[in-house]
């Protein structure tokens, strides 16, 4: 039952953590008792009912055997959070599953958005799929406008069945899959989550057979968007049976199975739910969750409202998370590779823990990613493992082996070790500085969660707990300009306290699609009363009377033509005449929108996507027993000597259990801090400023691992403040941009890029104006440039240039600049991809040295005419898409904006001279990076290295690296040889070879290093002027920046044998009409290496941009897709394989103009060390008359609507990209898209 807490029974609230369980349990009379016992341990069978014997046992002073149920007789309410869900999906031991999806998608959710995760791993390591077998159903639905009769419709959306569910062929289907074994099952049909028909027929023919799990889409993340949808039921079906054993386990270590006894589990989103209804995707963040409620509920202050950021310091990760009054959610997350669609509690984690490793590289400190783990462990844990941020703690000091367990060494019974890390880190000064970087490195989440998201981040609490958290939240605190640290006196257990402390939840949710406005008013309100009975009726069902539920109503609102929605509640906006019932949802969303992304869209209509209520069942808060004041100087337990900025000091060591609430304690805390106890024996500590930075500008490692960080968190934080503010798909959704920082000389100092064509070819752009306009550059000057001569890649990509001025320099100290694709800049084809173009007039508007803002006024009129001019080229147009082409121009300002404030409080802090010494030494750390890597090169091969390749239309692309890397770390790469520009537009711009260039050399190093121009410093680049590398100022180039920069970086990788080739394209695809247009480009496979095959089915070298979901792209362009999966085979044989290539094949709906940009078509990737070529790709057009034409690699076709409902004569268009190749494996084209007019 859910009556208030009382003391009539015992209380328990457990988190079954990886490495520890905490238990805190309430007895009866009220006294709190914890434990904390290890989650795996040979002497018991579960951990969670081994606390609570003991527990039981101490309290009752007699003996209970753990090989007997225990009696719960006396057990009021048990509540828990797991990890049972999230090690399964880390460690990928779930349950055998198999996936039915729509027919032509088998490979759907292999593919997923198309995007790789580590831009710069040749070996394209991705977590595999959660099934082993796929069903292809017969069955398709299609969004259809009018007239639709379905039952259970969508409010707005309107669905067609093209084609019926084939119940016979799929009963065949899932009884081979049975036969095999596999009795869990997750379903994927596209657009059930508007109609769930189909679906809920395949499911129940399924449990009829047999099957045990059956995880519908529809029913586990009801929301558009079939990859995330389809992967929560994957993991839905891959983890819910695995839970569910647990909790039977769970409840037999009891009598009569906890019967009687309210047995709630924490779920993703913050929220208690009972034990039936808990399992598969909503219990991944289960304890993190339970985390994130226990600061919420301790540490804000509703009075003050004072935010807080919640710090949670484990072994091998941070989790990071801000509550400002309410939790915030969001409704997709990753978590261990697997995009999950459900409501979960918004955290951050970076890879730095205690057991985070250290290395020190090329001159740099490095903390992390990899991990100790648990096993062998920090070195300090006697079991030889590496060094890690727990030594670097240990050996400063500020970790007393006296208070740890004597669990240590090859028979855990020994303490920490200092002497281990100490011979290892040699010098207190070192252990310090891996520690600064560490602090660091977890700035950068905080930031992202705060800055990033219009919060300033100094005026936040930051809440402390986690095993590891308590040695670094000062630091943490003072680098962030946070005033106040606060660790709660559970701060080792917060998240079983969290549990004893969270609600109860019940949510309900369905799909909308209706525009927000009066005429839809009566239809939400409608359903938003019945998701609310629904919420009330299940809190009901546990025991909650109605005074204690409440219920809060949500729309996932969105501006039209955007893909960026927001879940917003009306809280704090009610209702009016002119508005929702439920309140002012339009005001909320509004205020939401300007507070995320610094901007609002008048008179644009907004969407409403999703309705949601979350219903909550609340208990009476646990008490908490005041402290008294001791009367009496706090007496330290013992003093120890602890090294901090400026020497060792000797620190006194308090036991919490012994301090008053009149303690105040100066000493025991980081210098310049204070803390104080507070009046239930808390810690409130107040963070002062610390010592002045050193203004020494000479060559300091650790320094310069610091300023390394710093310089990347500008280009970072430019980069989010670009993400929110812009309105197109392409930099918003895409994220087709880059942002970066540049010293005095224009040359790299920092580069954030989500798209590595950028690389570099942004200073050349930078370079090019301080010589073109030198003195003209003045303050509240903000440059636009794209012309090839000007450092430009193609002209959609516009780049933004800010010269940043300080006081007293009469030059421009640092430049910020930001590089976006815009959807359209005119030119002779929707899109400005002109697959034919033979001139760069025809491919759109071009800006040399263009002010955008001067004396601070953005010249809109001016930048206007000048994107309109293209309309007087014969044959071609202005920008067909103005009004977002200004929006995102006015964002990408901004973000220049934000750039300029950062490097002005960096500059504050630590003065010019210093900012500038280490701009230097950040890039000298890049270019002896590189020269190591060459020189590695040289002991390898010693001779002069080569590689040549031509693209479809003969010209050949050649390259020599003479002399061979020197030991010196220095290299010629010479593209002598090399062919002439060309008629048509793969032409590509000196700055794009240069991009391919680093892109390679940062491949090749093979770790982590500042992207830079110091990269390019130990080689001398030489192109011949006017061949298709460094074309005429009027070349045609479009096609150069996304076809001619994969071909470069096939063959820098041939000639130094690092890869076999991949699909060295990026298959453009674009179609439109005067209402408007889409573009995407299309992945293929990556090349095999010496010890690895390649990925199928991803996005690779130069490129990384997503793609639209299936149902987002038929819902909102007159297309559907027949087809999205990999083309067997097409990688290319050998003892790795190459990646295989996709097939993608469109539909189209109404009369549209189509072009192809494209590549190896004629030619094919290139197998290494023996292996096999790759397919070449293929483009298809089939009309409607039967006729199946090859479009070849670059064209534009007028295409009609497809009339036929028989597949095989629909008109289609089959674009093929080409494969990538192995290393002793042959390559594969991808098969692009297929299109149908």
């Amino acid at each position: 039952m859910a009556a208030p807490l009382a003391p009539g029974g015992f209380e328990f609230a457990i988190d079954r953590g990886g490495t520890f369980t905490d238990v805190f349990a309430r007895c009866p009379g009220g006294r709190v008792r914890v434990l904390k016992l290890l989650s795996e341990d040979p002497a018991y069978r579960d951990a969670p009912t081994e606390g609570i014997r003991r527990v039981l046992q101490e309290e009752l002073g007699v003996p209970l055997p753990r090989d007997q149920p225990l009696d719960a007789s006396g057990i009021r309410w048990i509540r828990m959070g797991t990890t049972v869900a999230t090690n399964a999906l880390l460690q990928r031991r779930g349950e055998r599953a198999a996936l039915a999806v729509t027919r032509g998608f088998r490979h759907l959710l292999h593919i997923g958005t198309q995007a790789r995760p580590q831009l710069f791993d040749l070996e394209v390591a991705m977590p595999e799929v959660l099934y082993e077998e796929v069903i292809e159903v017969d069955e398709r639905l299609i969004p259809e406008q009018p007239d639709c009769h379905l039952p259970g419709r969508v409010a707005g959306v309107t669905l067609l069945v093209q084609r019926p569910l084939d119940v016979a062929r799929l009963r065949e289907d899932l009884e081979r899959v049975l036969a095999r074994g596999i009795r869990s099952l997750a379903v994927l049909l596209l657009h059930s989550y508007a109609w769930p028909g189909h679906e809920q027929q395949v499911g129940a023919l399924a449990q009829s057979l047999g099957f045990a799990q059956v995880s519908l889409s529809s029913a586990v993340a009801g929301m558009a968007r079939a990859v995330p949808r389809g992967l929560t039921a994957c993991a839905d079906a891959y983890l819910s049976p695995g839970v569910r054993r647990y909790l039977r386990g769970f409840c037999q270590g009891f009598r009569h199975g906890l019967r009687g006894v309210q047995v709630l589990f924490m779920r993703s989103d913050g929220g208690l739910t009972p034990m039936d209804t808990f399992g598969g995707a909503r219990a991944i963040l289960s304890g993190p969750a339970a985390g994130v409620v226990g600061y919420a509920r301790t540490t804000f202050d509703p009075q003050d409202g004072t935010p807080v950021i919640g710090f949670d310091m484990g072994g091998t990760s941070t989790d990071v998370s801000r509550y400002a009054g309410e939790f915030e959610h969001v409704f997709e997350a990753t978590t261990a590779g697997v995009a999950i669609q459900s409501p979960q509690l918004h955290i951050s984690t970076v890879a730095a823990g205690g057991g985070s490793r250290l290395f020190f590289r090329s001159g740099l400190y490095v903390v992390g990613p990899e991990s100790a783990g648990a096993h062998p462990g920090p070195a300090c844990y006697r079991k030889g493992g590496p060094l890690t941020v727990t030594d670097a703690n240990l050996v400063l000091g500020r970790l007393l082996p006296e208070f740890f367990p004597r669990i240590f060494g090859p028979g855990e019974d020994q303490p920490l070790c200092r002497d281990t890390a100490a011979a290892a880190l040699s010098v207190e000064e070192v252990a310090l500085g891996f520690i600064r970087v560490a602090n660091e490195a977890m700035c950068r989440p905080i930031r992202a969660l705060t800055e990033a998201r219009g919060h300033e981040a100094a005026r936040h609490v930051l809440a402390c707990f986690g095993g590891a958290g308590g040695q670094h939240a000062c630091a943490i605190a003072r680098t962030l300009g946070m005033a106040r640290v606060f660790i709660h006196r559970h701060s080792g257990l917060l998240s079983a306290l969290g549990l004893a402390l969270a609600d109860a939840v019940q949510e309900e949710q369905e799909p909308c699609a209706l525009p927000y406005g009066p005429g839809a008013f009566p239809r939400l309100e409608e359903r938003l009363r019945e998701l609310e009975r629904r919420c009330r009726d299940g809190l009901r069902a546990q025991g909650f009377e109605p005074e204690q539920i409440r219920t809060e109503p949500f729309l996932h609102l969105r501006y039209e033509g955007t893909d960026c929605a927001l879940m917003v509640s009306a809280r704090g906006h009610p209702a009016h005449p002119g508005s929702c019932a439920a309140g002012d949802f339009l005001a909320a969303f509004t205020a939401r929108y300007r507070q995320e992304f610094g901007f609002t869209m008048p008179g644009r209509a907004v969407l409403v996507d999703d309705l949601r209520v979350r219903g909550t069942g609340s208990t009476e808060p646990v008490p908490e027993t005041p402290l008294g004041p001791r009367g009496h100087p706090p007496r330290p337990e013992t003093v120890t000597r602890c090294y901090f900025e400026g020497g060792y000091r000797d620190t006194p060591v308090f036991l919490l259990g012994e301090l008053g609430s009149d303690h105040v304690l100066s000493p025991g805390v980081p210098p310049g801090c204070v803390a104080t106890v507070t009046r239930f024996g808390d810690i409130n500590i107040a963070v002062g400023a610390g010592p002045a930075a050193a203004r020494d500008t000479r060559l300091e490692p650790v320094r310069l691992s610091v300023f390394s960080h710093r310089f990347m968190s500008i280009a970072e934080q430019m980069g989010r403040a670009l993400q929110r503010s812009a309105v197109s798909t392409n930099i918003k959704e895409r994220l087709d941009f880059s942002c970066a920082l540049f010293g005095p000389d224009g040359g790299l100092v920092s580069n954030a890029p989500h798209i590595p064509v950028h690389l570099g070819a942004m200073q050349e752009a930078v370079q090019f104006q301080i010589r073109n306009l030198g003195p003209e550059l003045r303050e509240g000057d903000v440059i636009l440039s794209n012309h090839p001569r000007a450092g430009g890649s193609h002209l959609p990509d516009l780049t933004v240039i800010t010269p940043v001025f300080w006081p007293g320099q009469p030059r421009p100290v640092f430049f910020v600049a930001s590089r976006g694709h815009h959807a359209d800049v005119g030119g002779c084809s929707p899109g400005s991809m002109p697959p034919h173009s033979q001139s760069l007039a025809q491919e759109g508007a071009t800006f040399v040295s263009f002010k955008l803002v001067t004396n601070g006024e953005f010249q809109e009129q001016a930048v206007t005419e000048a994107l309109l001019a293209p309309g007087a080229v014969p044959g071609c147009s202005g920008t067909r898409n103005l009004r977002d082409n200004l929006a995102d121009l006015r964002a990408q300002v901004a973000a220049n904006q934000k750039g300029i404030g950062l490097v002005r409080e960096l500059i504050e802090q630590h003065g010019l001279e210093v900012v500038q010494a280490y701009m230097g030494h950040v890039q000298a750390n890049a270019e002896l990076a590189v020269r190591d890597t060459l020189r590695a090169v040289a002991a390898r091969w010693g001779t002069s290295l080569a590689a040549e390749d031509t693209m479809d239309d003969g010209t050949p692309i050649r390259l020599r690296v003479v002399p061979p890397p020197s030991p010196q770390g220095s290299a010629v790469f010479d593209f002598g040889g090399t062919g002439p520009e060309v008629l048509g537009n793969c032409n590509t711009p000196r700055a794009i070879t240069l991009s391919a260039l680093i892109y390679c050399l940062r491949c090749l190093v093979g770790h982590d290093i500042p992207l830079n121009q110091g990269c390019l410093a130990p080689v001398q680049v030489r192109i011949p002027p006017g061949s298709i590398l460094d074309p005429s100022p009027e070349a045609a180039v479009v096609g150069g920046n996304v076809l001619t920069s994969q071909r470069v970086v096939d063959v820098v990788l041939r000639a130094f044998g690092a890869c076999a080739a991949s699909q060295g394209c990026m298959n453009n695809v674009t179609f439109g009409s005067a209402r408007g247009g889409y573009y995407e480009t299309v992945a293929g496979g990556a090349g095999a290496g010496p010890g690895w095959a390649g990925r199928s089915g991803v996005h690779t070298h130069m490129t990384n941009t997503r793609i639209t979901d299936p149902e987002i792209l038929e819902l909102r362009y007159p297309v559907v897709l027949r087809r999205f999966e990999l083309r067997a085979g097409s990688g290319g044989a050998g003892r790795h394989r190459g990646g295989d290539g996709v097939i993608r094949e469109l539909q189209f709906r109404e009369p549209t103009q189509l072009s192809v940009l494209s590549e190896r078509r004629a030619t094919r990737p290139y197998g290494m060390a023996g292996g096999l070529p790759g397919a070449p790709g293929l483009n298809l057009l089939l009309r409607r008359d039967g006729r199946l034409i090859n479009l070849g690699g670059k064209s534009s076709v007028s295409v009609e609507p497809g009339v036929s409902q028989n597949p095989k004569i629909t008109p289609k268009t089959a674009l093929k990209p080409p494969q990538t190749h192995p290393k002793n494996c042959p390559e594969t084209a991808p098969k692009l898209p297929q299109k149908l007019p």
